[in-house]
């Protein structure tokens, strides 16, 4: 196969699909690459020709080992960019690669960054076009081990660390791996529309749009991480339980069989956070879920998620997702596209 991927179509099918260059490098990880690949490889134009050309680029050409040692055929990136580029994506990996490695990539990408319509990166990619002032002045996100990096080293750029993806005029970036598919999901949205989009989540069996899209983890992965010995997992399963029961300290004490100052004191050194906070993030979880999957009113899931009014809802989630639970729901709720 002549250097990899959808390049197999005639010069007349060329000319007519969009190109889209994954920048590749020794290190990068196989998914950042071959997973936005796949979902634009899907897409087709109403002649059934590929819509998109997808060429793999590196600095030097040649076969390029990622990061489990598969090596990919890729084109020399002054090659890749000879015609008219429509997306220019760098690839995540190794952020502690040898600096003249990195200094290579830099030069090497430097002088076409203002050539495609769009520019972006998939994971650590970010750090990548940031180093090259790329995101200056723009919001962008990265995988979430390196967003405090990103934050930390380029201070002109607006981290959003929660963020699955962002774009920030023609600047897209993605979170962590597989965040990189739902960017190019995004991308066939814009491109050719919400249905053709949609077709293509079906055929990799994935959501359009993620649950909870605006997390790269849910509250209970990050309640894992936290609590790293599971001291307090038969009482989350059990809070999850018992949303719209008294949850208050000296309620949560006594299911932990503890007394209620040593239950909170423990359970802040365990979590890091104090119980009515985490009791709080379960409750928004447990709503946000019910406002994607139900068409239950916003009132009865305040109810539901012990909340007890609308108002207490609301305000609890803005705080954990900036938007109102009726302008999640129009977003990202089950009938959002019969205009629900």
């Amino acid at each position: 196969m002549e250097h990899n991927q959808s390049m197999a179509m005639d010069a007349s099918d060329q000319a007519a699909a969009r190109k889209i260059v994954i920048v590749t490098y020794e290190g990068a990880k196989l998914l950042d690459v071959t997973g936005p690949m796949q979902a634009f490889a899907e897409v087709r134009a109403e002649d059934g020709h590929a819509a998109y050309q997808v060429l793999l680029a590196s600095i030097g050409g040649g076969m390029v080992d990622t990061d489990v040692g598969i090596a990919l055929p890729t084109l020399r990136l002054e090659d890749a960019m000879m015609r008219e580029t429509d997306t220019l994506l760098v690839a995540g990996g190794e952020v502690t690669a040898p600096a003249e490695a990195r200094a290579q990539l830099r030069d090497g990408l430097a002088r076409f960054l203002g050539r495609p319509r769009r520019l972006g990166s998939i994971c650590t990619g970010a750090l990548i076009l940031a180093e090259l002032g790329a995101l200056d002045g723009h919001e962008a996100t990265t995988h979430w081990s390196a967003c405090d990096q990103l934050a930390r080293d380029h201070p002109a750029v607006t981290v959003r660390p929660d963020a699955i993806f962002v774009t920030s005029g023609r600047i897209w970036t993605s979170a962590g791996v597989s965040a990189g598919i739902d960017m190019a999901l995004a991308m066939i949205e814009e491109d050719f529309g919400h249905g053709t989009a949609l077709n293509v989540a079906r055929m990799l069996v994935l959501f359009l749009k993620r649950p909870g899209g605006q997390s790269q983890f849910s509250v209970e992965l990050r309640r894992q991480i936290s609590d790293v010995r599971g001291r307090f997992d038969r009482l989350h399963d059990w809070i999850r339980a018992n949303l719209d029961k008294d949850l208050s300290v000296p309620a949560l004490a006594k299911v932990a069989v503890m007394s209620p100052r040593n239950f909170a004191r423990v359970y802040l050194e365990e979590t890091g956070e104090s119980p009515a906070r985490a009791v709080e993030k379960l409750r928004v979880d447990a709503a946000r879920r019910l406002l994607e999957a139900t068409g239950e009113a916003v009132q009865r899931i305040a109810g539901l998620t012990g909340f007890g009014d609308d108002e207490r809802l609301r305000r609890a989630f803005v705080r954990a997702h900036g938007i109102s639970p009726q302008d999640y729901r129009s977003r990202f709720g089950r009938g959002r596209d019969q205009g629900a």
